[in-house]
């Protein structure tokens, strides 16, 4: 049974609330192009994204999960990829099915709503504002707003402490291993959607509380 009335909901943002691997992918290709190396392409960018900007771009670079690229290069190729993504950010990346509504449903029944998030600042909040939600949150917590992010659990407890609200009592939606993980080291409880990105990986595997195939479906969930 999923926590009744929680005092505090924590969103995730890429793959939870908006898919934005199109414009990650584009700006990965551009990237890649300007190297003079081969393009990945969104198929593999939509596996890839999940740990933040930096783990995409190395992992673009190697063309695979995990390793270390050149450290000369990767401080290229990240800078390249910071200026394409900018310009990018949020022109082709959408809103999941039930997403809006879902927001409206949880704002009309006052639970305080945080975004929590390990994009960069730069990018998350023109994000949220060109998408047109970034009003629904009271907080936005963006992945270099602390010195650790997810599955990490400082952001998730950061947040409980500043909204006053015991672990306990508050819940984490999100898509991914990394939201389970953080959720449950900080004694929030997790629902997650199954849709996103998990790395391929069914998100059922990772043993959240709940999955649901729409924010719609919170409901169903004894929210």
């Amino acid at each position: 049974m999923i926590l009744s009335n929680p005092e505090l909901v924590l969103i995730d943002l890429d793959g939870t609330l908006i898919d934005t691997v199109p414009d990650l992918a584009y700006a990965i290709d551009g990237m890649m192009s300007q190297l003079n190396l081969p393009k990945r392409g969104e198929p593999k960018v939509r596996r890839w994204v999940g740990n933040g900007i930096e783990r995409l771009v190395k992992r673009a670079l190697l063309d695979q999960d995990f390793g270390e690229p050149d450290k000369q290069l990767f401080q290229s190729a990240l800078l390249q990829f910071k200026v394409l993504y900018e310009k990018c950010n949020g022109h082709n990346s959408v809103l999941y099915p039930g997403v809006r509504e879902g927001l409206n449903r949880l704002k009309s029944q006052d639970y305080t709503l945080a975004c929590i998030t390990n994009k960069a600042e730069q990018f998350t909040t023109p994000l949220l504002k060109t998408l047109d939600i970034h009003h629904y949150f009271q907080k936005v917590y963006s992945g270099d707003t602390l010195p650790k992010k997810k599955p990490d659990p400082l952001p998730l407890l950061h947040a409980a402490e500043f909204f006053k609200v015991e672990p306990h009592h508050a819940l984490m939606i999100g898509d991914s291993i990394n939201d389970v993980r953080a959720a449950r080291a900080a004694g929030f409880q997790i629902v997650c959607v199954s849709y996103g990105y998990n790395h391929g990986e069914d998100i059922r595997k990772a043993e959240p509380d709940a999955v649901i195939d729409s924010l719609m479906e919170l409901s169903n969930c004894e929210l």
